[in-house]
């Protein structure tokens, strides 16, 4: 069974470079994809809210270590004491005393309080890193000159047709980490004509194609199915490697659509 590779954050928590995504699923869903998953060899869950229960009863039937399994949570910028409940109750849900990763998702009313609860779950153990989610440029500036720390992981719609290049960069340049949400555009890139010749040439599924170009990007991807064959397609990434001529074909896709 492959290991997927895992990049290292600024404050040294590793985390794998494909998680398993459940944003979309029914409770139903849920629990038989994150069972499919792990079986499939994926590691790392990224828990969107109103599903840590379902996530939180697989996880503890399951065969795995945990600490072989990094999990995500998702916390609302709500203000602080809010914020905490939010992340003790998604904790109590899942059935864990620590999350592997606690996001701040959304810069929607009090983010920077949100942040302060954050890094104090992280203080008192009950997260082992924090970061945000749907941060633009101007954000992480906000969210830095008011509580002066950078978050190691910043959770954004990424994907060929939307690259968000400065936000990229200002991401390098701040040794922030890009997970991609929407790896694919919600499918919708698995017909684009660039990607479905590539998949031919390499004899892989467009999907695979898609993932592999976020892998050799140093980004994060989320995959998220409730399919058990895109599931197993989807780790089926670590067995080939894109030519950087056709990391580059795929770089001139960027239009700026978003889904």
């Amino acid at each position: 069974m492959a290991v997927p590779p895992s990049l290292a954050l600024s404050d040294g928590v590793r985390i794998p470079q494909l998680l398993f995504g459940v944003a979309g699923l029914s409770a139903a869903e849920t629990g038989r994809a994150v069972r499919i998953a792990l079986v499939t060899g994926y590691r790392g869950i990224d828990v969107v809210p109103g599903t840590e229960a379902a996530v939180g009863a697989v996880l503890a039937a399951a065969d795995v270590p945990r600490e072989e399994l990094f999990v995500s949570v998702h916390v609302p910028a709500q203000g602080y004491d809010t914020a905490r409940r939010a992340a003790d109750q998604a904790l109590a849900a899942l059935q864990l005393e620590r999350a592997d990763l606690c996001l701040l998702d959304g810069t929607q009313g009090a983010f920077t309080d949100t942040w302060r609860a954050l890094s104090r779950l992280r203080a008192d153990g009950h997260a082992r890193t924090v970061g945000v989610a749907g941060f633009g440029v101007a954000e992480l500036r906000r969210l830095i000159d008011a509580t002066g720390s950078v978050p190691p992981v910043n959770q954004v719609e990424l994907h060929p047709w939307l690259q968000q290049l400065p936000l990229r960069e200002f991401h390098s340049g701040h040794g922030i980490v890009t997970v991609a949400a929407s790896p694919a555009a919600n499918a919708a890139l698995l017909s684009d004509e660039t990607v479905t010749a590539l998949a031919a040439k390499y004899g892989k599924t467009p999907a695979q194609i898609v993932l592999r170009w976020h892998l050799q990007n140093d980004t994060v991807a989320v995959a998220a199915s409730a399919t058990t064959t895109r599931i197993r397609e989807n780790f089926g990434v670590f067995d080939f490697e894109l030519a950087d001529d056709d990391i580059a074909v795929v770089a001139e896709l960027d239009n700026g659509t978003r889904v």
